[in-house]
Formats: C-alpha cells, structure tokens, sequence
C-alpha cells in the first residue's frame, strides 16, 4: 500500500532515495497520516501541511548529527513516522504509546521536548554554540510557525542570535499567507539565488571591495535593501542580523530542496520563509484548519461528524455562557485569550462582543499586563488561560497585577491533567504556585453549576481572583441561568461522619464521595483554596480523628499544604493525609486511568485511607 513509505526506518533510508522520488514519499506520507490520525485522534491539520518541509529536511540534513528542533510540536508526525515510529503510531498519545510532541526519551531524532510555543529559536541557537564551542560542524535548525513567531520569546531569541556569527537556521512556517501565482515563480526564483554561494560570495565580496569607498557601500547596501525588500518582507529580519530568503512555496520539494542544501553551506544566521497550507491534501482539512487542527477517531471519507453529542456541558462551555451573560450585565467587563479562543470558550463572545474582545496571540505575559492596564483604567478584565500556560506569565502575575492589587479575574481552564496531551499540558501546579502570592483569592469548582457560581463570586469580588476548572465534563450538575455569587470563604458540608473527615477540593469532590460512604466520614467541599474556610478546618479538627485532604494538584504546597498549615497555626496536632499527584511528571494516556494510577478516583482514595487507619492508632 505504501510502496516506498514502507522502506523509510530512519531518515538515511530517506536520503538513499532519488529527488524524483520523493514527491511520490510525500503523497503516501499524507495518505498514511490521514489513515492513523483518523484512528487514534490527535493533531491533523498541521501535519498536513508540514509533510513537504519534513521530508525535504531529513533529506537535505544530518539527522539526527544536525539537530532539529520543532516549534510547539503538534507537527511533528511526518517526523515520527520517518524517525523510526511509523509502526507506533496506532498508540498515538495513548499510555505507554508515543506522545503527541516531540520527546527527548523517546528518540534521538527529538532533540528537544516541546508543546509550549516561541522555544524553538532559542533552544536551537544553544545547540548551535554548544556544538560551535565543541568544534563540531554541526547544524542547528529551528522550525516555527507564524502564530509561534507572535510571542516575544521569539524575537528574544532571534534578537540575541542576529547578532552572533554561529550557523543557526531559522525556517518560518507560514500557514496563513499564500503565495500570489503570478509572483510565486519569481519568488522561488529569488530564494534559489538568494541562498546560493554566488549570491553570498558577492555580498561579501562587495562589501570588502567598497569599504574603500564607503559612501558607494552604504548605496550599495540601500540598494540592495530596496531590491529585497521590493519582493520579499526581508526588512525586519535582515534587521535582527539574518540572511532572509523567501518565500517560497513550502509544499515544492523542487523549490524547498535546493534551497536547503544552498543554506547548509553558508556561514551565520539563516532565515528561511516558506508558505504551506494547514491541511495541505485533505480538502476538508484545508476549507476548515480551525476545526481539524486536533481530532478524534473519524472517518476519511467523510471528515468530522457535524452532529452534536447532546451530553453533558463542558466546563469550557460553562464558562461561555457565563462570559456572555456577565458581559451583558456589564458593559465594564472585556474578555482576553491568548490565542486560545476556541479552546478556552470565547468565540460566542467575541460574536457577541467583539469591541471587548481581545486576542492578543500566543503572547501570555502580554496578556496578563495588558488586563492590568485595561484595569488600571476601569475595566473589568476576564483573561480565558489554560493553567500550563498561565506559568509562561507568572512575574506578570505577581508583579503587574497581584502586587497592585488589581481587578482582574483569571478564568484557568485545563486545571489538573489533561489527558492525551500529556505532562506539557497537564495543570498540575496552579495552586501551589498561585497560593503563595499575596493578595490572590483562588476558587475550585466541584461541578459545573459551582463553576458558574464561582465564576461570578470570583468576578464580583473586588481584587485579583482565579477560578481553575478541569478539562471536559463535570458530573453532570445542570448551571442555574442566574448570576448570584456564593458566601464568599465558606465551604460546604456535604456529609457528617465520625472520625474521618475528607476535605477535597474541586475536582476530586466527586470521586471523594463514594470513599466517605463506604468508610462513614465526613466529606466538605472546600470550595475556596485562599482564603481558606478556618473555621471550617477548626471545626474538623475539634470533632474527628483523621483528616484527609485530596486535589488535582501536586501535594506539593496545594491546597492540602494550606489546611496543614492552618492546622499547624491553630494548634491542632491531627493525623493528616495529602492526596493528591505525586511529584513526578505524569505521562499521556486516558484521564480517568492516569487518576487510577495516581490514586484519585473513588477506589484509590478509599484505599490510601485505609491503608493509612490500619497503621493508625485512635
């Protein structure tokens, strides 16, 4: 079925391949991610478009001698499959199976681990000083995408290493512009010439002959800049110190591949411009980007179901509406994402709107700052962030708005782990890093019509608040269409026992209940992380033996860390267990089985608790 796909097990098959052969390699390379990806699920649009530049940099380079490194990751599985990894790719983000980002421990060919976007650049640039510092004649090539390209550790990165004279490669994936028909040959045309030793011998040849005469080398350069910049958008890059050559088509392997092997041959710090298309092949892919950029199991032939599953809402979905009912409430109110507005709920938001949306691109420490600054002038700002990306702006955190005390409400979404994508994504520090900062209040829903209630407790609390919610669906507990806050600080008895008393929070209020049943304790949910119900913990501790904190959260300083500590201030002297994820990275794999393994649902609870009581005295 794959004729030649079928003989690549590593990349030095690849390069025993003919030119004429590879377009025919990236045709059935295409075919074949349509058939896994539509098995297994996982990222799909992006690999689609990037098959072309993969096939044609394994061909043209080293690898794994010459080092790779992928922006974000999610395309990266043409990559996969021509590393070695093709005959896995059925176990595709599942436990034990391959993870859907490049992984250090799972290759040599991933010479770096991703999945938070603008790394590329910089992590490359160190591999090229290292091997520069080693004598190594070795590469270094960085592979980033427009959207990636929008955050500032991006033009850190290029600003440092435009100014260096180390051989460092810089490709632009380009997937939201095309290439004109009518200039595309000649842009090709000037990327050919523009990477080739004649092109770079003359420039260096022209400028040591005219040093003598500088007045004609500073026309000479304005001339050249002009010329340049007349075709191509070369100014800003050729501005940080870069050799920028393109555009070119990303998807003509007879554009691509003598473009690269001209680069591989020049000296300093290269910047390649091609354009591709997400979806490239698929047709379905390529009319909708958005909604196939990461799929479930379908079919091929007829793309993504349109029906809708008519379960339970999302807390994704929860914060939706309530985003739009608070704004119509309140004219004040201006939602912020950083280049996540599907994934954290925003678009019936900005439809409705779109004067107070904010997209502000992968860009979260800007994000953070510039809700500051809207609440520096009266509004109220709702920033929509997943947990693991809000660590990308912590020092905006503290300093730009918890410091000063400003109203800003922070909507976390992803809290805990998330599943497929893995440990990159996965929410597991949020409250331990969150709960020490002064000023910060910090609210845990257990069920999505708690979501909905905290959403608005949170937003009309005056100062600085966050509300972390977990990936997908809750138990079921059906929103009220009303805004009323919540008793600010209190948590909730749900049950009385004797003896134990199990204090969880979020999340694992759920799983906790069926362990309070069984072993006659009593249960509360928490509800709030800071500021921490003290009377409640008081309470508990004045009446039960044993007290049992549980989160989606590293034990770590989370929340269980809070009620010891208060036991601790109090003068309470109890039996405490912390549940909660261990202090390790928890790998990819289903939700709910990852939760089994860490001890959080219903039975590792009410296992960890009785093991603890069998080695306890009353």
């Amino acid at each position: 079925m794959y004729e030649l796909l079928d003989q690549i097990h590593s990349p030095e098959d690849l390069r025993n391949l003919s030119k004429k052969q590879l377009p025919q390699l990236a045709q059935e390379l295409r075919d074949f991610i349509v058939e896994s990806v539509s098995q297994t699920g996982g990222h799909f649009a992006s690999n689609l478009g990037c098959v072309e530049l993969t096939v044609a940099l394994h061909y043209v380079f080293n690898t794994p001698y010459d080092r790779l490194v992928w922006d974000v990751g999610h395309q990266t599985y043409p990559h996969k499959i021509l590393t070695g990894r093709k005959d896995q790719m059925h176990t595709m983000r599942q436990r034990h199976g391959l993870a859907g980002f490049p992984k250090r421990e799972e290759s040599e060919f991933d010479t770096f681990g991703v999945g938070h976007s603008s790394t590329s650049i910089s992590a490359a640039q160190g591999m090229a000083e290292g091997a520069k510092l080693a004598g190594e004649d070795r590469k270094a090539i960085a592979i980033i995408g427009d959207g990636a390209m929008t955050a500032g550790m991006a033009f850190e990165a290029l600003n440092n290493a435009g100014c260096k004279d180390t051989d460092l490669l810089v490709i632009l994936n380009d997937n939201d512009m095309s290439i004109s028909p009518n200039v595309g040959a000649l842009n090709t045309y000037l990327a050919k010439l523009m990477s080739g030793k004649f092109y770079a011998a003359f420039k260096n040849t022209t400028g040591k002959v005219l040093d003598v005469a500088p007045p004609l080398k500073e026309f000479a350069r304005k001339s050249e800049e002009h010329v340049k910049g007349f075709f191509t958008p070369s100014t800003l890059f050729e501005a940080f110190g870069f050799n920028y050559i393109g555009p070119i088509d990303g998807h003509d392997l007879d554009a691509l591949i003598p473009t690269l092997q001209n680069i591989r041959s020049l000296k300093g710090p290269q910047f390649l411009h091609i354009v591709t298309k997400k979806g490239q092949g698929y047709k379905l892919a390529e009319k909708d980007p958005v909604a196939y950029h990461g799929v479930s199991k379908f079919d091929p032939a007829n793309g993504l179901s349109s029906g809708k599953s008519g379960g339970k809402q999302t807390y994704t979905q929860v914060f939706s509406d309530w985003l739009c009912d608070m704004a119509a409430q309140d004219e004040k109110l201006v939602g912020i994402t950083p280049a996540m507005r599907e994934g954290s709920g925003l678009v019936a938001f900005e439809q409705a709107y779109p004067d107070r949306y904010f997209d502000v691109g992968i860009a979260e420490q800007h994000a953070l700052t510039f809700a500051a600054g809207l609440a520096c002038e009266g509004r109220k700002p709702v920033v929509a962030i997943y947990s693991t990306f809000l660590q990308r702006a912590y020092d905006q955190l503290i300093h730009d708005i918890a410091l000063q005390d400003l109203d800003v409400t922070l909507a976390i979404d992803r809290a805990g782990l998330v599943g497929a994508d893995g440990p990159t994504h996965a929410g597991a520090f949020d409250l331990s890093f969150m709960r020490c900062i002064p000023g910060i209040s910090i609210l845990a829903p257990s069920n999505e019509a708690e979501c909905r209630q905290m959403l608005t407790t949170a937003y009309l609390h005056k100062g600085t608040t966050a509300v972390r919610y977990p990936r997908g669906t809750g138990p079921g507990v059906e929103a009220a269409k009303t805004l009323e806050p919540m008793e600010w600080g209190k948590a909730e008895q749900l049950r009385t026992g004797e003896k134990v008393a199990i204090l969880a929070f979020g999340s694992m209020v759920t799983p906790a209940k069926e362990a309070a049943e069984t072993l006659n304790a009593t249960l509360v949910n928490m509800r709030f992380i800071k500021p921490l119900d003290i009377d409640m913990v008081n309470q508990i501790a004045l009446t039960h033996t044993h007290i049992v904190t549980i989160e989606e959260n590293v034990v770590a300083g989370g929340a269980g860390s809070a009620v010891l500590e208060a036991l601790v201030a109090n003068g309470h002297c109890k039996d405490v267990l912390m549940l909660g994820l261990p202090d390790q990275y928890v790998e990819h794999g289903d939700h709910a089985k990852l939760l089994a393994e860490c001890g959080l649902d219903a039975q590792g609870i009410l296992t960890s608790i009785q093991k603890r009581l069998a080695t306890q005295k009353d």
